[in-house]
């Protein structure tokens, strides 16, 4: 079976449809899934030209429906030298002489928005007329005939297959998020610089090969079994990771496609790229210094600052050239954390807003951003959704949210009523943009018991006694900064949040932030035991063999330090050395 979406083009182009939606209207159309009935189609036939080696000057045409991150696809094209011209009618796509989708988001409402603006059709026509054409990670998997994601769904039709959810039930972690190898399939001309490195991916569906679209395949990749990491028929490409987040080696796919007759500057870094790899991401606590500036700082048990007679904030530096420091040394992630946000506006914070989108013109890693991501009425009484804030942050550079209180309470309300309001942020969020950029931050403490059945909350055996001989503990957690305990462990919001919608936890732990002494690695072996989404260890990295214990001792699929990398000390020549596989 074959999707319906590329109906006869009978007048699309010439009614020239206006593609510039308000915010407001994308959110109002991406939240409508549509299930539609799937229907058997005469399948339909695709030119193939000669390999295209020449664009008309240096102008790219971009597809942005409005979903996600995109920003980060216009940074990586202007970055090659590259000008960008807008979709804004269905003729500007068949009039495009090199056209890139990046597809972000839920399947069903990417195919809502490009069926409703009259997009569907044309990108069918540009495909079967071997235009050049880029899709990146949904815009690989609306090339299918359908999706299970909310549905079963119709896809573009073009590409025999389904695209599937990942099978959590034989130990992999979905979403699949990080740095993963592919297995080259055939000459694919854009993967031609990337030698055994690997490439980063977000994502919890994919395509799998086939006899029938095994034509298409270009390049695989294994989490479980073999997925379809690229496709390529002729002048047209596709790629489920994100070249424009896989750092240079992402960026000379973009550059292959923009020029086909390009050559590389050097010869490839040879890497040793086989699986899923560990990753190291830098995090930047960034709030107000007393004079105004915006400040990294670093804290203490969450307190940040310095121990003086001043009592000043720690500043450790600018945000924007601490960040690109940080992706040049080799950092897999950065993560920004505005540590007032609980009490501020954000979308009242432009400093910060600022900070994302400076950031994301020169650092081509994914970028997380946490801080107040919860609904807020403003001085003059308007009123902002969760999904607007985090909106914002996505179209200023972000590629994942962090939500700390607001996941709490939403943890604590379902927990009470067993009933999933979909009001949430965490659900609102996850539902529009999909589970795989929604990060869950839990900040627990650690409280010692006599005995397991003191509270009601899961407990641990501890290997030291606590100070007044307990062997047990659990894990409260806080809301606001670390000031406020909840009666809720991190056992139980991390079970919680996982249903909700969370596609990653960013585990962090009160007790040891700011100790050099190591992660609570009973703390991140209990959560990441529980749940079958990543879990980022945090709090307490003072050493390199820190980073190995995490990883030898627990089911962490990264781990996060602010510290260590203010120090230049080499995390990944260490864990290399110990055998653990990561990105060089």
């Amino acid at each position: 079976m074959e999707g319906v979406a590329c109906a006869s083009f009978t007048s699309s182009a010439s009614k020239s449809l206006s593609f510039s939606l308000s915010q407001s209207s994308i959110i109002t159309l991406r939240q409508n899934y549509h299930n539609n009935t799937l229907k058997s189609k005469s399948p339909r036939k695709l030119v193939i030209r000669a390999s295209s080696g020449s664009s008309s000057g240096s102008v790219v045409t971009l597809l942005d429906y409005g979903a996600g991150n995109v920003r980060s696809v216009r940074n990586a094209i202007r970055y090659l030298g590259y000008e960008i011209e807008d979709v804004r009618t269905p003729k500007d796509i068949l009039n495009a002489d090199r056209l890139i989708f990046p597809g972000v988001g839920a399947f069903a409402s990417a195919m809502d928005v490009l069926t409703k603006t009259g997009m569907a059709e044309a990108l069918c026509t540009h495909i079967e007329n071997d235009r050049p054409f880029l899709g990146i990670c949904l815009g690989l998997q609306l090339l299918f005939d359908s999706s299970e994601e909310n549905g079963p769904v119709n896809g573009l039709g073009l590409i025999p297959g389904v695209v599937g959810r990942f099978n959590s039930l034989n130990g992999f972690r979905v979403p699949h998020i990080g740095w993963n190898a592919l297995q080259i399939a055939k000459d694919s001309e854009i993967l031609d610089d990337i030698g055994d490195r690997h490439v980063y991916f977000v994502h919890s569906y994919r395509a799998m090969p086939s006899n029938d679209n095994k034509e298409w395949v270009s390049s695989t990749c294994n989490y479980g079994d073999d997925f379809i990491a690229s496709i390529r028929r002729g002048n047209v490409h596709a790629v489920q990771f994100h070249p424009e987040k896989s750092g240079d080696v992402g960026l000379s796919v973009l550059r292959r496609f923009l020029n086909p007759k390009s050559q590389g500057s050097k010869k490839p870094t040879q890497g040793k790229a086989s699986k899923l790899a560990k990753r190291v991401i830098a995090c930047l606590d960034v709030r107000t210094n007393d004079k105004g500036d915006l400040v990294v700082t670093k804290g203490d048990q969450y307190d940040v600052r310095e121990q003086t007679k001043e009592n000043e904030v720690r500043n450790l530096g600018k945000p924007v050239e601490l960040a690109g420091q940080y992706y040049q040394d080799g950092a897999d992630e950065v993560s920004f954390l505005n540590i007032t946000g609980f009490r501020d506006f954000p979308l009242g914070d432009l400093p910060m807003l600022q900070v994302l989108r400076h950031t994301s013109e020169n650092v081509f890693v994914p970028l997380t951003v946490g801080g107040g991501i919860r609904d807020f009425t403003d001085a003059n009484g308007r009123y902002y959704s969760s999904l607007e804030v985090a909106s914002e942050y996505f179209r200023s550079g972000a590629d994942k949210i962090s939500i700390g209180s607001d996941a709490v309470y939403a943890a604590e309300e379902y927990i009470k009523t067993k009933v999933k309001t979909g009001k949430s942020s965490l659900e609102q969020i996850s539902k529009v943009y999909g589970n795989q950029a929604v990060v869950v931050s839990i900040d627990p403490r650690r409280v010692y018991v006599q005995g397991p059945n003191d509270v009601q909350f899961k407990t641990i055996r501890v290997p030291k006694p606590g100070p007044n001989g307990e062997e047990y503990a659990w894990y409260q957690c806080t809301v606001n900064g670390g000031r406020e305990g909840r009666s809720i462990g991190a056992y139980e919001l991390a079970k919680v949040v996982e249903e909700l919608g969370a596609g990653e936890i960013l585990l962090n732990c009160i007790d040891c932030d700011g100790q050099g002494k190591g992660f609570d690695i009973d703390l991140i072996k209990l959560i990441s035991d529980a749940v079958s989404i990543p879990v980022i260890a945090s709090s307490g990295a003072g050493a390199v063999e820190h980073f190995s214990e995490v990883f030898m001792k627990t089911n962490a699929s990264a781990a996060l330090a602010a510290g260590i990398f203010h120090r230049k000390e080499s995390v990944k020549a260490h864990l290399l050395k110990e055998g653990i596989e990561v990105r060089i």
